[in-house]
């Protein structure tokens, strides 16, 4: 069996980014286009100055660029000419629209990259006449610099391409490449997982009131639980279930907990989560 991709390291520090310097723009300028101007600024990968966006039809958001020290050009046309990286972060309903006007002022010398759910690289290729392009899927623990990311490479990008926009979503979380095919169940898993641990976070504080806690120290507690036990599957390499097996001792508090979550079909009730979220993203990408 092939070893798993390995998720990228982190960031390269600001000296090691200036040797590859390049224009970055986005062409949307939402939260999640925002959280990543800001890791790529904050992390040295790129100064402020050369991150770019349009106006929003929303004055905040381009305000919250301006602060970062972004450039704030008049239209997504200046932005596709003024950048060597193109981020397309628009709503998904709207990226063909908006690829179709971009189209003539695209050439092979610019790196498109797409941020947006379930569309598919095919469709990007048509839409915008490009074959130099990579699809990024991130998703909202980007917010906190803690996202996991899964790209897939277009036919006509080169190494350098790849290895620029793992710069980039490293400043906001970790990232992995994978073909696109696989893109569904990261969707089903990544995409829509952060919602399942905020319900686990939740229902572990509901459970810490049910118990007795007050209930801003159960919602801190059951939220620093699964923030520790992430971090120690991300940092000792130990399976998971190796990592409970040293918390459960015989006939002890811990058994009696799992018990009950194996009685109430946890972890199946996940995995089906998961096939449920990617069979309705294929859904969805086929409609």
């Amino acid at each position: 069996m092939a070893a798993p991709p390995q998720p990228s390291p982190a960031a390269p520090a600001p000296a090691a980014a200036a040797a590859d310097a390049f224009r970055l723009g986005f062409v949307g300028a939402g939260n999640l286009a925002e959280s990543i101007a800001r890791g790529v600024a904050a992390s040295g990968v790129l100064p402020a100055s050369a991150i770019r966006t349009a106006p929003h039809r929303r004055p905040e958001r381009g305000d919250a660029f301006a602060s970062l020290g972004a450039r704030i050009l008049a239209s997504n046309g200046q932005v596709v000419d003024d950048s060597d990286v193109i981020v397309i972060s628009v709503k998904p309903q709207i990226v063909k629209q908006v690829l179709v006007e971009l189209k003539p002022l695209l050439s092979e010398e610019k790196l498109l990259v797409s941020i947006a759910a379930g569309i598919k690289m095919k469709d990007l290729q048509d839409w915008s006449g490009q074959r130099r392009i990579i699809r990024v899927m991130p998703n909202t623990p980007s917010a906190v610099g803690q996202a996991a990311s899964v790209m897939c490479l277009g036919e006509k990008a080169t190494e350098n391409d790849e290895n620029r926009v793992r710069s980039l979503f490293s400043a906001i979380g970790k990232v992995w490449t994978a073909e696109e095919k696989y893109f569904d169940a990261v969707t089903g898993l990544s995409g829509s997982g952060p919602a399942y641990i905020f319900l686990a976070i939740e229902a572990m504080a509901d459970g810490g009131v049910a118990a007795g806690l007050p209930r801003d120290l159960a919602l801190g507690l059951a939220a620093q639980t699964v923030l520790g036990a992430a971090t120690m599957v991300s940092q000792t390499g130990k399976h998971p279930g190796q990592l409970k097996d040293q918390v459960t001792s015989p006939a002890g508090t811990t058994i009696a907990g799992v018990h009950e979550l194996e009685k109430g079909s946890f972890r199946g009730t996940l995995i089906n989560a998961v096939v449920a979220a990617t069979t309705r993203c294929r859904e969805l990408s086929q409609s």
